[in-house]
């Protein structure tokens, strides 16, 4: 039987065995976003794009959870090209200015193509709980 405290959230993939995103407690864990468009398209181009994109659709993700980024308490990042990383935290940076996160950015072929995927835990307290 399901958890009854466990919720999902985001348009879940019917050939892919999990969801974008589940909160458990006053946690919501977003499984890993790559640069789509709110259609689902891809966005392709240099690696500021690509995380730009990246960025917004875990925002967008989190946004169906009821959070927004500065709820995020950890980022998880793979690039594909380590030597991006320069580029990628600059705009990262901007999502994030005052880095009141736990970040973890390694290098990694993505099982698609793109650049960078970005997986994240947010701490957002459901109403009601002290």
């Amino acid at each position: 039987m399901a958890n009854p405290e466990i919720q999902t959230f985001g348009r879940k993939n019917p050939n892919l065995p999990f969801h974008p995103a589940v909160r458990a407690g006053d946690f919501v864990f977003v499984s890993g976003q790559v640069a789509k468009d709110e259609s689902g398209t891809m966005v392709a181009g240099t690696i500021e794009a690509e995380t730009h994109a990246t960025i917004k659709a875990v925002a967008r993700v989190l946004a169906e959870a009821g959070c927004t980024l500065e709820d995020v308490v950890k980022v998880t990042v793979y690039l594909e090209d380590g030597r991006d990383f320069g580029r990628y935290n600059g705009v990262f940076k901007e999502y994030f200015p005052e880095g009141r996160i736990a970040r973890t950015t390694v290098e990694a072929r993505a099982v698609i193509s793109t650049r960078i995927e970005i997986d994240c835990i947010a701490y957002k307290p459901i109403k009601g709980t002290p």
